[in-house]
């Protein structure tokens, strides 16, 4: 590997890190903080800024893992140099990931099997945009850049449609754009947390951001497009969010400055809105240029080692949050109503902190196993 293309290579999987770390911090806060349930959009008046702020910063998580594995995919085909490689690669990983999902994921969420509830959340997302990405890879790239744009801004034209449940479409509709329950008989159910039609329009754009990414490009040229892409998404979100007219609910102004503030900050997640998708990428978008020119850092050579092995770190992490919970209850009992948690914000941060140190180790040496023995076909997936 040429010394350019690992420069590439360590940035995409230094922000991967990044998101993976803020992700844990959003997954301990989901384990600790269960007394404390935040809606989506937010709930501004009832929650404070600090528990606000640990949720907004989790928003980065899923956009930019998404949209870097849209842009993990171009730099496949382009190593491979063939179409029909890639779409095999996609697809079979879309349906591993969506297989892990409702097995091993949500076993590890609910502790229950067999399952009584399936929840389909990012991992089943990104395994649904790959399966979709595997066919429009046959498309001209121009094309795919195209239908992702129009995806993620035109989506929340759709928000005022609905499928009854019990009709021919309540299920492909859930499936893509409404998050609702689907009951099979009386004794299961299934949670579309994760309407995957915003998610294939992300992926999209970052299968096509993959261009920029040829060797022929040089680095400050494609950090320059980089940045212009972010300021384009993130201006987007402030025009749209002051006149308060399209691409999210209404944000409203208080009598306190925090409580304004966390109000236009608040876009919604479930499915992501064009404002919450604006302001995610745009962000991530000028941490990945940022992480190339800094890309010899020690602490972005640290978070790549989790960008290297997620799915290997995904798992793992679920299954020690669990583990510590019932631990947690077994030694202390459950000191918050039906819960055991954390009694102050802050806990979050140092427990996350506890458990990045813990984690770093073997993920590096899983990392390091799939970097080295490229003949086990299964550690890729991984």
């Amino acid at each position: 590997m040429s010394h350019v293309a690992s420069q590439r290579l360590i940035a995409i999987d230094a922000l991967r890190g990044l998101v993976m770390v803020l992700m844990l911090l959003d997954h301990v806060r989901e384990t600790f903080y269960l007394h404390l349930q935040l809606a989506d959009p937010i709930d501004v008046t009832s929650t404070a800024p600090l528990l606000f702020m640990n949720r907004t910063l989790a928003h980065l998580c899923a956009p930019v893992f998404v949209f870097l594995t849209g842009l993990s995919a171009a730099l496949y085909h382009q190593k491979v140099q063939d179409r029909r490689q890639t779409a095999h690669f996609l697809f079979t990983r879309g349906l591993i990931l969506i297989l892990l999902e409702i097995t091993l994921i949500n076993v590890a969420w609910t502790f229950q099997f067999p399952p009584h509830v399936i929840y389909l959340q990012v991992i089943w997302a990104i395994g649904m945009s790959m399966l979709a990405l595997s066919a429009l890879i046959w498309l001209p790239a121009r094309v795919i850049f195209t239908l992702g744009v129009v995806i993620v801004i035109g989506h929340n034209l759709l928000d005022p449609l609905h499928a009854s449940a019990g009709s021919i479409g309540f299920i492909p509709w859930a499936v893509l754009h409404d998050r609702v329950w689907i009951d099979i008989g009386e004794a299961f159910r299934i949670r579309t947390s994760y309407p995957i039609l915003p998610w294939i329009g992300v992926i999209s754009l970052g299968y096509a951001a993959g261009a920029l990414y040829r060797k022929d490009i040089f680095p400050l040229q494609r950090q320059r497009v980089l940045f212009t892409a972010a300021g384009i998404a993130l201006a987007l979100f402030f025009v749209l969010r002051s006149i308060n007219l399209y691409g999210d609910k209404p944000w409203q102004q208080s009598e306190l400055i925090t409580q304004t503030l966390m109000s236009y900050f608040n876009t919604t997640k479930y499915p992501p809105s064009l404002l919450f998708l604006c302001l995610t990428l745009g962000v991530g978008l000028c941490l990945l240029a940022l992480f190339e020119r800094l890309q010899q850092k020690h602490c972005l050579v640290m978070l790549a080692s989790f960008g290297a092995a997620p799915m290997f770190f995904y798992l793992l992490h679920l299954y020690i949050l669990k583990g510590m919970y019932l631990t947690a209850v077994a030694i202390w009992g459950k000191n918050q109503g039906e819960w055991f948690g954390f009694s102050a914000v802050w806990q979050l941060w140092v427990c996350t902190l506890v458990l990045m140190v813990l984690l770093f180790w073997p993920v590096r040496a899983f990392a390091r196993l799939k970097a080295r023995r490229r003949d086990i076909r299964w550690l890729k997936y991984f």
